[in-house]
Parts: C-alpha cells; structure tokens; sequence
C-alpha cells in the first residue's frame, strides 16, 4: 500500500502507562488502533471515558510514543513533533502573559518568517476568526470562545496540512460552541487555509456527526475500534432531519451495547 495517499495513518497503534519505578508496563490503555485519514477528510475519534482518545491524538501528534505500532505521515514515520501537524487543546493553553497576537506567532516561531510578515499574518487571522481589535489585548481580557479562537489562530498559523483538535469545544457555552463549530467549517472550506485534514477527539455524539466524514468509535480501555462510521450527509448538516438522527442513534448504540 502507498502510504503517501494518506495524510496520517495509524498502524497497529498500542499504548500502556509505565511504572516510573521499575519502568514496565503496567496500565494498557490503547490496544491496537488503525485507521487512515485521506486529503480531505474530518475524521472524528469518539469513546467513553478513559479510553485514551486523547492520548491517541497526542501520539499522532508525536508528544507521546506509543508502546507498539506505527503512525505514517504523507508515508513517513511520526518519531517526534512533525512540521505540519499542528494541535488546538481542549484548555486554549495560551500564555498568559503574551498578548493576543503574540499567542498566534507563537506557530510561527520556527518559520523564519521576518516579524513584520508575522505580525501581518497574525493580525490577519485573529480579522478572520473575528478578534480585529483584540490582537494588544491579554487571554485574560476574553471570553471563552474568543481564547478558543485565539488557540486555533494559532494552530493553522504555520500552514499545517494536518490539524489536530482535542475537544476544543467542550469547555464553551452551547451557542458558543455551534458558532466555532461553524467557523471551523468554513474556514475548512477556504482555499487559502492549508489545512488539508482533521482528527478531532470528542465525547458530543452530534458534534462528531455534525461534522465529520467518518468517526472512529472505540471500545473501553484496552481501546480498539469497534466500527468506523461513514457520514455521508450534505453540509451544513440539518440536526432534525431523520437522516441525522438515524446516524446518531447508531453511534449511541455502539457506545453503549
């Protein structure tokens, strides 16, 4: 198989917790998880609790090396933090004391970018998410959803074809996160933004059908896939009709069965 056809693949993915003193495994987490996100796709990874979701992305991020497996970036292997993979956390994790602007350039760090092109491209992506106006201003000056904004700012900053996202809605309001939601997706759909995939790990059923091509649903710890769902509805996608609903109740029943 031509692995390069896939923006990221899981091969066999594994992961335990170590005992710091004796340093053997003790705690198996993830036990076995492969699956491939094309150009394209929004792949959702939903589970119960402490099945190690998180973890699983953090190691498809290179953060963390899984016990066994492999993960394949456009064909080659992920050893470490990978340019091209960028990730927004569930808590924002702005520094506090840089301000808005200043949180965004943190992506563009390592670019090479002379300041003044990274100022302008900062500014221009805190106007897109709807912050013109906030770049002097400190995390502790906004709402939740505005910091959340400033964090995804900052994530596709570098131009990642790979963007991966922690519950990065679970901590907002319910009408707060329906218009991030929205904005992902139409920044999605911008041809200016470089993001060619998403991974998102959520526990909200309606979000992982509202926006995905195909969710991921895993079984307890030790986690494996019990099914990768194919969503083939239209965008946006209408919460009520019955087209929806029918996915959802799919994805309770294999939560829970």
């Amino acid at each position: 198989m031509d692995r390069t056809e896939n923006v990221v693949e899981l091969q066999n993915v594994s992961f335990a917790f170590t005992n710091v003193s004796s340093g053997e495994y003790e705690s198996m987490i993830i036990g076995g998880v492969s699956f491939a996100a094309k150009d394209g796709e929004f792949i959702s990874i939903i589970g119960p609790s402490g099945c190690g979701k998180s973890t699983l992305l953090r190691i498809i991020a290179g953060l963390i090396a899984p016990r066994s497996g492999k993960v394949f970036y456009y064909g080659k292997d992920v050893n470490g933090p990978t340019d091209g993979i960028s990730f927004v956390f569930q808590d924002f994790a702005l520094l506090p004391w840089l301000t808005n602007i200043e949180n965004v350039k943190l992506g563009l760090s390592s670019s090479g970018m002379e300041e003044d092109k990274q100022d302008k491209r900062a500014k221009e992506l805190l106007d897109e998410f709807g912050l013109s106006g906030f770049e002097r201003a400190y995390p502790n000056s906004l709402s939740g959803g505005m910091k959340q904004r400033v964090g995804i700012a900052r994530a596709i900053a570098s131009q990642p074809k790979l963007l991966l996202m922690d519950e990065p809605f679970s901590a907002l309001d319910a009408l707060t996160a329906n218009s991030l939601r929205a904005d992902v997706m139409y920044m999605l759909r911008d041809k200016d933004i470089s993001v060619s995939s998403v991974v998102l790990v959520t526990h909200n059923v309606d979000e992982a059908v509202e926006l995905s091509n195909r969710i991921v649903v895993l079984s307890g710890r030790p986690s494996r896939i019990k099914e990768i769902v194919k969503v083939d509805l239209p965008y946006p996608r209408d919460k009520r009709s019955n087209e929806f609903m029918a996915l959802t109740d799919r994805i309770y029943n294999l939560l829970t069965k």
